[in-house]
Parts: structure tokens; C-alpha cells; sequence
């Protein structure tokens, strides 16, 4: 899948520089809320809860806002989320899988309809492209961690299933019930991750060129910037040259 780390370095240094910072703190502290309102709040007994702490600590997120975010789990007027998975197709006949956290499934299902049509996409039903991704565990680290070799012997020892290292850093991926026991292997041998999270690892993908990865960024930031919308991902292939125009 050539070009995905690289979108996925270029989605980052773009999310620093907008003012979307708040909105992401706002995504990762309904996610902590929820895992510690399903289970135990202590994130050393709620792996979920230990997850998603971490991620939210990747991205900056302030140990105050982290530590609101549980407490307010365990109040009686905490919200209840309901947590939906959407699929469809996008511009060139793009897969795409939607993750929402919401407590009003009417708004977000009519939001996320308008978002694919006005955006040349078109919602599916659940199960229309699932098939073509995998539910994996992600654990990312930047290159000066170490070499490829490195991160391979410490991934393989951890019980990771494969690594992608580039110059732009190492993604290790494992089974997805597998991801925290990886990750704190992992931390032993290499130290804290950049990322932590379960993702949709793409089995399939479909190339694009320059305009249809404008309009699937289009129609991917439309999405990314309702409340509602937890994680977006599709299975698109793209070419360096185009990532690098898409950058500049």
C-alpha cells in the first residue's frame, strides 16, 4: 500500500497546523469516556481504556482534559454514545469506512449520507466494502528508534505479524485482540510509540490519480470534521509523485 504513511504524515503536519487541534482533543476525550464508562476506570485494568489514554497522549491531549474525560464517565449524567461502523464507496470507486461515536444515530446517519452525495460518493449498507479490510492493531515509532532490522527483531520477539519501516518511520501491525500486549512489549524494547490504535488495514486497494485524491481528501476532511465522526478510512493507492504534489 505505497503512499499511506506518506498521506498519513501529510493528514498530520496538516491537523497541526489547524485550528482542528481542539476538535481532535474533543474525538480522543469521548473515546476515553466511553471505554471508562463500558469498563473499569483505571486504564491498568481497562485495555481499551489504556489504549485510547495512550493515543490521546500521542496527540498532545493535556493530562487534565485525559483525567476530566474519565471522571466524567463515572458521573450519572454522562452521555451515552452509541458507537457505528458506516460503509460506502467514494470518488473512483474508493472503499471507505466511517466510525462514529454518537448519541443521536437519526442526525449522524442523514449527516454522513449528505457527506458521500455531495461529495461524488455514495453510502452502502454495512458489510458493502468490510470485506476488503482487515481489523488489525497499529503500533507506529519514528525512524530514529531504529533500523528496519531493529524494529523487526523487537516486533517479532513483541508477537507483531508484520512491519512496513520507511524513511518516514516504522508502522508494526499485529492481530487486533493482540494490539495491547504488543504495545507493552513493544514499549519495553523501544520505548514510547508515536501511535497506538486498532485501524481497517485496506486488503485490497484502488489507485487514484491527482484529481480523484483532491476529491477523496474532499470528501475525507467533510467527514473528519463532524463531531460525530470518530475515524475515517479508505483503501485507495496512490502514487509518490502525486503525494508529493498533493504536499506541496
Amino acid at each position: 500500500m505505497a503512499g499511506h504513511s506518506k498521506w498519513a504524515n501529510i493528514q498530520h503536519r496538516k491537523g497541526r497546523q489547524d485550528a482542528a487541534r481542539s476538535k481532535l482533543f474533543s474525538k480522543l476525550s469521548r473515546e476515553i469516556t466511553v471505554a471508562a464508562k463500558m469498563g473499569d476506570p483505571d486504564p491498568e485494568k481497562n485495555p481499551r481504556l489504556r489504549l485510547a489514554v495512550k493515543e490521546a497522549k500521542a496527540q498532545s491531549v493535556p493530562k487534565d482534559v485525559i483525567e476530566r474525560a474519565i471522571k466524567k464517565s463515572q458521573g450519572g449524567d454522562a452521555e451515552t454514545y452509541d458507537e457505528i461502523r458506516y460503509e460506502g464507496y467514494g470518488p473512483g470507486g474508493v472503499a471507505v469506512i466511517v466510525e462514529a461515536m454518537t448519541d443521536n444515530k437519526n442526525r449522524t446517519a442523514s449527516t454522513v449520507r449528505s457527506t458521500f452525495s455531495k461529495n461524488g460518493g455514495n453510502l452502502g449498507e454495512t458489510g458493502s466494502v468490510g470485506f476488503m479490510f482487515d481489523r488489525k492493531g497499529e503500533v507506529t515509532y519514528p525512524p530514529e528508534v531504529g533500523d528496519a532490522d531493529t524494529v523487526m527483531m523487537a516486533a517479532i520477539e513483541a508477537g507483531a505479524e508484520d512491519v512496513e519501516s520507511s524513511e518516514d518511520g516504522h508502522i508494526i501491525y499485529c492481530a487486533d485482540t493482540d494490539l495491547n500486549a504488543v504495545a507493552t512489549a513493544l514499549e519495553e524494547q523501544l520505548g514510547e510509540s508515536t501511535s497506538t490504535k486498532l485501524i481497517w488495514k485496506p486488503t485490497t486497494t484502488t489507485e487514484l490519480d491527482l484529481d480523484g485524491m483532491q476529491k477523496l481528501m474532499k470528501l475525507i476532511d467533510a467527514l473528519e470534521d463532524d463531531d460525530d465522526i470518530q475515524r475515517v478510512t479508505a483503501n485507495f493507492e496512490v502514487s509518490d509523485d502525486i503525494l508529493e504534489q498533493l504536499e506541496a
